[in-house]
């Protein structure tokens, strides 16, 4: 797996993580059809992303290649799981931290 794949996989596995807890306290669910299909069309756009490589996060990426529609829901995902991720998963969070502040140049 190329460091570029890795990297894919991970923002895959974060944006999993988010639309569960999000589906979880929404819907009572951890996958219903709504949020699985959130999740495919997410996981699709991360595949075929042009800027993976230079990019930290979706969530910072300036272009926005989700839809509109898609992209509000993924901005509740993210407003209600982000938060709630500490409790879950606190590596990825204090991990999405680090580089939030390297891709600001506030550490190295």
């Amino acid at each position: 797996m190329t460091k570029l794949d890795a990297k894919r996989e991970k923002e895959k596995d974060l944006m999993n993580k988010m639309i569960s807890i999000y589906c979880k306290g929404h819907h009572k669910n951890h996958n219903c059809e709504s949020c699985n299909e959130l999740l495919r069309y997410a996981t699709d756009r991360i595949d075929r992303c042009p800027f993976m490589e230079t990019k930290t996060f979706c969530s910072q990426c300036k272009v926005h290649c989700y839809n509109k529609e898609h992209r509000d829901r993924v901005k509740s995902v993210m407003k209600y799981s982000g938060p709630r991720m500490i409790f879950t998963n606190p590596g990825s969070v204090i991990s999405h931290m680090i580089e939030t502040l390297k891709s600001k140049g506030r550490t190295k």
